[in-house]
């Protein structure tokens, strides 16, 4: 059998064939990076006009790289929460027609839960349970994954998400778009423990939240001083540059490894599963691996090309297949940011 599968939530159009043993045949990634650069981070309608522009030839693209016809394929699956309302709308609407006109069941898939099972997919074998950290532009997350579709919420960001706050820093430091990359490249050549930011809820044992507005806030300032300057006017040397760039992502890298830890104790598990964007950042997959060789723990990251969003984690949905368990021509888009606290 062969799952055709969908990805739409936010600035990358994506399609993936992947059969039943969990082997993907075919991946499509269209990134819309250079549209958004200009607005140093993602606009949603010019989001969504690039998914209609481009979703079609992206599934004809990845049909072409299989080898296979939509007469092959058995079921489809949508990333329909969470997202940008637009982005979301047009993935979904996709899949439901291909459903319908093809008579093949359609399955809704989350986006985060996705992120979590590209680790699956890295392993070869079962991950769960586990806390499953997830780290992208719009989410900073903690699950108590006790199965592909029981994901209890622990903790997340109660403002910007980490790889926000990157985007947003490296604007201010004349850096472009995305913020992540770009930051890591600076940083490099800078000193982390130059600058003390604030590491916010860090010493705070009793929650597992993430906060990283008053760390942006902190840069700002760093940079800037109060009030509202033209950071386009402001000099900074290429030394002082890198030194905040180095400074501002320990200070992120320190949070995320910091609170990861306190869930692991809390949930009383032995595996760390971590997905998302910012993943695929060096300082913080060393600093995680060091954390889990202290303490005995399996640590497993999603590889680089699935940390990205992407439709070949959408293989999640075989676990509902298998279960049984599908969605009609009702699914709708579920849009928005997931900030739960607990």
């Amino acid at each position: 059998m062969n799952l055709l599968t969908i990805e739409t939530t936010c600035d990358e159009t994506a399609a993936a064939i992947i059969n039943e043993d969990l082997q993907p045949l075919a991946s499509v990634v269209a990134s819309q990076e250079k549209l958004h650069q200009r607005f140093h981070g993602v606009v949603p309608e010019i989001a969504a006009r690039a998914h209609l522009e481009r979703i079609m030839p992206v599934i004809d693209e990845t049909l072409a790289q299989a080898k296979l016809t939509l007469t092959d394929i058995n079921a489809v699956a949508v990333a329909h929460t969470p997202g940008l309302a637009g982005s979301l709308l047009v993935g979904v609407s996709v899949a439901k027609t291909l459903a319908w006109s093809l008579g093949v069941p359609l399955v809704g898939v989350n986006h985060l839960h996705g992120h979590i099972y590209a680790c699956r997919l890295a392993a070869g074998r079962d991950i769960f349970p586990c806390v499953g950290l997830i780290v992208s532009g719009g989410h900073s997350s903690l699950y108590d994954c006790l199965g592909p579709s029981e994901f209890v919420p622990l903790g997340g960001t109660i403002d910007d998400a980490a790889g926000e706050a990157f985007d947003k820093v490296a604007s201010m430091l004349g850096l472009p778009y995305p913020g992540g990359p770009s930051i890591s490249r600076c940083a490099a050549d800078g000193n982390p423990q130059a600058i003390p930011f604030p590491r916010p809820f860090l010493q705070d044992s009793s929650r597992l939240d993430f906060s990283f507005s008053g760390l942006k806030t902190a840069v700002r300032y760093e940079i800037a001083g109060p009030g509202r300057p033209d950071f386009s006017a402001i000099e900074i040397s290429d030394q002082r540059r890198a030194d905040i760039a180095a400074s501002f992502e320990q200070a992120v890298v320190d949070c995320l490894v910091g609170k990861a830890e306190l869930a692991i104790r809390k949930a009383g598990r032995t595996r760390l599963c971590v997905g998302g964007g910012v993943a695929a950042n060096r300082r913080l997959r060393d600093a995680l691996q060091a954390m889990a060789d202290r303490h005995q723990i399996e640590l497993i990251i999603a590889p680089f090309a699935l940390c990205t969003d992407n439709a070949v984690m959408g293989a999640i949905a075989w676990e509902k297949i298998k279960a049984g368990s599908y969605d009609d021509l009702s699914l709708d888009a579920a849009p928005g940011l997931i900030r739960e606290r607990v």
